[in-house]
């Protein structure tokens, strides 16, 4: 049996245009470049632990335990217990269904809200910030300015506490209620409320219900608004969000 183009991760130091297409896909997805690689190569052999799927993938060994850590937390892919530990893929067509649900439910709510600003016939009022650090000092003022309520989702949780972790003490500190929606398995800073919720895209902040922050699954890049029609909204969603992922997470009974 002919082995798929696609198991064959490089010619030297190029990718086969197939699998530079795959990995295209799933950057789109929310994945970086080295996930997506990583994940192709997890797929392509079954299993592997992480020197060995480093080498399948071509990316640097010492990325590769902590790509595959992060694939795990996204849902793409599992550990096995053991040393080394083994990682193995959870099946593409089951990833790409949640996937598939996950976008839906995006844009069924971007077409909501497209629909809500048509009815009241006013602009938008969005402001764009393009790269990594302005986002996290945008979302840093909202952890700043505060004085109620921060609700945060997002699939880059490691990352905010790393950057924002003091701005988000000082929320604590001062008051403010805030909720982290994240991975299940994700650190969470300490006097803040955790939603558990798996496969999230992308990065949305909420500050006292009135300043609304929506980025980009890599966070290089951000719209913000205090529209108070658009903050609303993100409101109400979000609030639909953890009153679904609370109710998934009761025993059944």
């Amino acid at each position: 049996m002919a082995t798929p183009e696609l198991a064959v991760i490089s010619l030297g130091n190029e990718l086969t245009p197939e699998h530079r297409r795959a990995v295209e896909i799933l950057e789109r997805v929310g994945l970086t470049s080295y996930e997506a690689r990583a994940y192709i190569a997890v797929v392509a052999r079954g299993y592997g632990d992480a020197s060995t799927i480093a080498g399948a993938a071509g990316i640097p060994r010492t990325s590769a335990y902590k790509v595959l850590e992060s694939l795990c937390r996204k849902g793409y892919t599992y550990a096995s217990g053991g040393k080394p530990t083994l990682f193995k893929p959870h099946p593409p067509l089951e990833v790409a269904r949640k996937l598939q649900g996950d976008i839906q439910e995006v844009f069924d709510r971007l077409e909501s809200l497209h629909h809500l600003v048509g009815q009241q016939g006013e602009p938008q009022l969005v402001y764009l910030l393009y790269g990594k650090e302005k986002v996290l000092n945008k979302m840093g003022e909202l952890f700043d300015r505060a004085s109620r309520t921060l609700v945060l989702t997002t699939p880059q949780a490691s990352e905010i506490r790393e950057e924002l972790g003091k701005k988000v003490a000082n929320a604590v500190k001062r008051g403010v209620e805030v909720t982290f929606i994240t991975g299940p398995a994700q650190k969470i800073p300490e006097g803040v409320r955790h939603v558990a919720r798996q496969n999230l895209l992308a990065s949305d902040l909420l500050a006292d219900g009135a300043h609304a922050l929506l980025a980009s699954p890599g966070l290089e890049a951000c719209g913000y608004t205090d529209n108070p029609i658009l903050a609303e909204h993100l409101r109400q969603f979000l609030e639909i969000l953890v009153e679904r992922a609370e109710a998934s997470s009761r025993p059944p009974g």
